[in-house]
């Protein structure tokens, strides 16, 4: 399906059906590029990936321990990376971009994302593993990560299940001795509060916890 709106400089690509996420809209704006949205939220690509952009851009330049040294470099030795809401692969992109030969398992429990971010948006040619699952099931695997990204939403909905201590303390295993794990929370109106609260539970399990405010988002970079 193929709508231009002349107003807006944007043209509607397709729209499907997810049992899971609803409906899909994939928009191509002259602004923002091709994205995937869901309930008038952008889900993957468009100003997503330049809130990621940014995000990851900031992890790249901290000094880390690189392992086995006591030697500091930028973004320390991040080598294997794990993405829990891969979506249509904006914030993959962003790592291939960032560190070029790391390992990405993308884990996303809606196969009709993952397929759109395959047919539009480039995801099968960025080398990652994909897992249809859900995230917190994904978890109880033995795999170690030198880098999570945690971006869970359903719409604008964050569930459950994944503001629970459980789900932190299972995100905080799979992590690396020297890992980071970085969890996307919406920042506006009531979900403001929200975010905070989250941010304030997440000091209780991880050493060190940065605030950072791209758009209209919070992002949650913790240090294990």
């Amino acid at each position: 399906m193929s709508k231009l709106n002349l107003l807006t400089g944007t043209l509607l690509k397709e729209i499907i059906e997810s049992p899971i996420n609803g409906e899909i809209t994939v928009i191509k704006s002259v602004a923002f590029g091709t994205y995937l949205s869901v309930g008038n939220l952008t889900q993957s690509g468009g100003i997503l990936q330049e809130i990621w952009k940014k995000t990851l851009r900031k992890i790249r330049n901290y000094k880390l321990p690189a392992r086995n040294t006591t030697r500091s470099v930028a973004g320390g030795e991040i080598s294997n990376c794990l993405i829990l809401g891969l979506g249509g692969g904006s914030v993959a992109k962003v790592i291939r971009k960032y560190w070029p030969v790391a390992k990405i398992t993308g884990v996303d429990i809606d196969p009709k994302m993952v397929e759109m971010g395959k047919k539009y948006l480039g995801l099968g040619e960025l080398g990652v593993k994909v897992v249809i699952s859900d995230a917190e099931k994904f978890l109880a695997t033995k795999s170690k990560f030198d880098l999570i990204c945690i971006d869970l939403y359903l719409g604008d909905k964050y569930p459950d299940k994944f503001e629970k201590e459980q789900f932190i303390k299972l995100v905080k295993k799979t992590l690396s001795p020297k890992g980071i794990a970085v969890f996307n929370r919406l920042y506006y109106g009531e979900k403001r509060k929200e975010a905070a609260l989250f941010g304030e539970k997440l000091k209780k399990h991880f050493y060190k916890v940065d605030w950072f405010f791209p758009e209209a988002n919070l992002m949650l970079i913790c240090r294990s």
